[in-house]
């Protein structure tokens, strides 16, 4: 929980987890690369520290920027990507502080989304491509946490909202089991994620967090069922 309460960029090399079974079947990074290498001018929303943008830029011609709203992962991404030559601005997916029609390619991975703004962004012929936490995703935690957030239907909604404004939409999804190695790795995962259980406290939900080992931990870990899913449209 130390190491949680410092916890600043979006890197989670340390959390001891692994997908069982096929997983995503998508690579977003892969996807997101391959647009990007045939892009001019490119926003990242909601880059967190900047880690996978800069892996998906690496190398390539384009104009790269980014966004981020938390402040602490903003400075996080200004030192990872400066050196990059990528600007890093700090605004909310909601209210970008970019003209009209700026990118050709504008990526968001697991960011919240503002449909309207990012085609307001986005060039005539622009693409925009995201992957999302799915709304149902660890379903398994709403045993144990009933004040877990119950977060709207956005998969449906952002795909009905770009549809709406005449973009071309098409949305994949994937449902797989994840296990935690040690009910330390998913403290840490909820810690860092604050939206997920409002006001988590390890002292406060230790009771849950073990009733939660006891029913789905087992030879492979604490087993939860995660949800992703990829949405592209096209102006």
């Amino acid at each position: 929980m130390e190491r949680a309460r410092a916890f600043t960029g979006w890197d989670f090399a340390g959390v001891h987890a692994r997908v069982l079974g096929s997983g995503i079947p998508w690579d977003y990074a892969a996807l997101a690369r391959e647009r990007a290498a045939k892009a001019t001018s490119v926003l990242d929303t909601g880059t967190g520290g900047g880690e996978r943008l800069a892996e998906i830029a690496a190398g390539l011609p384009g104009h790269f920027f980014a966004s981020e709203s938390w402040p602490p992962n903003a400075r996080v991404a200004a030192r990872n990507l400066g050196s990059r030559g990528i600007g890093v601005v700090m605004a909310a997916a909601a209210h970008l502080p970019f003209a009209d029609g700026t990118f050709d390619l504008v990526l968001s991975r697991h960011e919240e989304t503002a449909p309207a703004e990012i085609a307001r962004i986005l060039r005539p012929g622009g693409t925009f491509l995201t992957q999302q936490v799915a709304p149902w995703n660890w379903p398994e935690l709403a045993e144990f946490f009933p004040r877990r957030t119950r977060f709207p239907d956005h998969e449906q909604e952002y795909a009905r909202a770009f549809a709406a404004m005449g973009m071309d939409v098409s949305v994949r999804s994937a449902r797989y089991d994840t296990a935690f190695a040690t009910l330390g790795d998913l403290a840490f995962c909820l810690a860092v994620s604050p939206w997920e259980i409002p006001g988590f406290d390890i002292d406060r939900d230790i009771d849950a967090l073990i009733a939660i080992e006891a029913r789905h931990g087992g030879a492979d870990g604490i087993v939860l069922t995660e949800g992703r899913y990829l949405l592209e449209a096209h102006a």
